[in-house]
C-alpha cells in the first residue's frame, strides 16, 4: 500500500516539476523577446490646446536574432480622438522588422475642440513584446465655437481721449471662417477695428487660430460724462461671438473767450495803452486748471493781463480778465490786429482783436499851429508889400 502511495506521489511530482519548468522557460522566452523588441519616442508626454494635433515619431527596435512582425495598437485612446498610424506613407496595422534593424512609424493624434482640460495617457503596443504610454495634457477646456475676450474691457477718460481696446478673437472651429467685425457705438462715436497693422472691417481665420484685433473708440466731443456700454460682435454664416466693452467720460474739455459785448475791435492812440475786458469761460463738463493767458501782437506792441492765469474753473463759471494793449509809439494810422489765447492742457480758445491806430492830438494840435502860423507869415506879407 505505501509502495503504490510512493509511486502515485513521485508521478505527480514529476509532473507539476515538468510545468513549472515550462512555465519558467516560457516565461524566459517572454522576458527576452520583450527585451529584444522596444518601443520608443522622446516625447512621452506633450501639452497641447483644443483642436491641435500631435505628431510622433515611434521607433520599433529589434534587437533580436530573429524577425519581429506582428500588430501595433494604439490602446487606451480617448473614443471621441482621431489618429493615423503611417509607415512610408502608408496606412499600417502590423510591420516586420529585421534583426538589428528598426523601423519609424509617424503617428498623429488629433485633438478635438470640445475637451475638458487634463492629461490623457494612451499605450503604443508592438504586439505583445512591447509597449510604451504616451500622456497628452490639454490645457485649457475646449470648446467648438468662437470665442471674443479682453483682458481689459473697461477704459475711463475725457470726452476728447481715444480708447484702444486689445481684444483676441479665437476660431474653435473645424472649419475656415470669415469673420465680419460689427459695433453698435452711441450716434456720433467713431469705431474702428485694426488686425495685421491695418484697418479692417473683417477677418478670415483657419480652424484653431487665434488672431488679435485692437478696438480704437472715438466719442462725440459733445458727449456728457457718463458710463457707456459698446457692444461688438464677430460674425459668421455658422457662428458668432460677443463681446462688451465698457468706456467712463469723466467730462469734456471746452473754454471760450470773448468780451462782455462780444465786439472784438477797439482803438488806440500810437504810444498809448488801452484797457479791454476779456470773459473766459468753462464750457465743458470738466474742471479746468492752470488757464493761462497769452498774446501776439504787432513788432514793438505790448500786451498785459490781470490776472495772467486762472487757477480753476468749474463747469459752466467764467472769469474776467483785463487785457491792456500798449501800442508803438511810432506805429502809423491804421488797422492791426492782436491775437489772444486762453489755453490748458486741456483745451485752448483764441480770439483776434481788430485794433485801429490814430495819431495823437498834440501832433493834430502841431499841425493845426504850423497851418495858421504860415497863414499868418502870408498875411503879414500881403500886408507889408501888397500896396507897392
Amino acid at each position: 500500500m505505501g509502495g503504490i502511495f510512493m509511486k502515485l506521489w513521485k508521478k505527480s511530482f514529476n509532473q507539476h516539476l515538468i510545468l513549472l519548468c515550462f512555465f519558467i522557460f516560457f516565461s524566459f522566452l517572454t522576458s527576452f523577446a520583450s527585451k529584444n523588441v522596444l518601443v520608443y519616442t522622446p516625447y512621452t508626454q506633450v501639452f497641447v490646446s483644443p483642436g491641435e494635433s500631435v505628431d510622433y515619431t515611434i521607433d520599433i527596435i529589434n534587437n533580436g536574432e530573429s524577425i519581429f512582425n506582428q500588430e501595433i495598437n494604439i490602446n487606451g485612446i480617448p473614443r471621441n480622438w482621431n489618429y493615423i498610424l503611417r509607415l512610408d506613407g502608408y496606412k499600417v496595422g502590423r510591420i516586420a522588422v529585421l534583426p538589428k534593424e528598426k523601423k519609424s512609424l509617424s503617428l498623429k493624434v488629433e485633438v478635438p475642440f470640445q475637451v475638458n482640460k487634463g492629461t490623457y495617457a494612451f499605450r503604443v503596443a508592438a504586439g505583445d513584446s512591447a509597449s510604451l504610454t504616451l500622456r497628452i495634457t490639454v490645457t485649457e477646456k475646449g470648446s467648438s465655437e468662437t470665442e471674443f475676450t479682453t483682458d481689459q474691457a473697461n477704459m475711463q477718460g475725457n470726452a476728447t481721449s481715444n480708447f484702444s481696446f486689445r481684444t483676441t478673437l479665437k476660431n474653435r472651429t473645424a472649419e475656415k471662417q470669415h469673420y465680419a467685425l460689427i459695433a453698435d457705438a452711441p450716434r456720433g462715436w467713431t469705431v474702428t477695428f485694426n488686425a495685421d497693422y491695418k484697418q479692417v472691417t473683417s477677418v478670415e481665420m483657419e480652424p484653431n487660430t487665434t488672431k488679435d484685433i485692437t478696438i480704437d473708440i472715438k466719442p462725440n466731443a459733445k458727449v456728457k460724462s457718463g458710463t457707456y456700454k459698446i457692444p461688438v460682435r464677430a460674425v459668421t454664416g455658422s457662428t458668432s461671438a460677443d463681446l462688451e466693452l465698457e468706456v467712463v467720460i469723466t467730462g469734456n474739455y471746452a473754454i471760450e473767450l470773448t468780451t462782455p459785448t462780444g465786439l472784438v475791435s477797439t482803438n488806440i492812440t500810437a504810444g498809448k495803452e488801452k484797457k479791454v475786458t476779456l470773459v473766459v469761460k468753462n464750457t465743458g463738463s470738466a474742471d479746468l486748471s492752470g488757464i493761462e493767458m497769452k498774446a501776439t501782437t504787432p513788432s514793438k506792441w505790448e500786451v498785459t493781463f490781470e490776472p495772467s492765469k486762472i487757477d480753476k474753473l468749474l463747469p459752466g463759471e467764467q472769469a474776467t480778465v483785463n487785457a491792456t494793449l500798449h501800442a508803438d509809439k511810432k506805429a502809423i494810422p491804421g488797422d492791426y490786429i492782436v491775437n489772444i489765447n486762453a489755453s490748458t492742457p486741456e483745451a485752448t480758445a483764441d480770439i483776434s482783436f481788430r485794433v485801429m491806430v490814430k495819431t495823437s492830438m498834440v501832433w493834430g494840435w502841431i499841425g493845426i499851429i504850423i497851418i495858421l502860423a504860415a497863414l499868418g507869415g502870408v498875411f503879414y506879407l500881403f500886408r507889408k508889400f501888397g500896396r507897392r
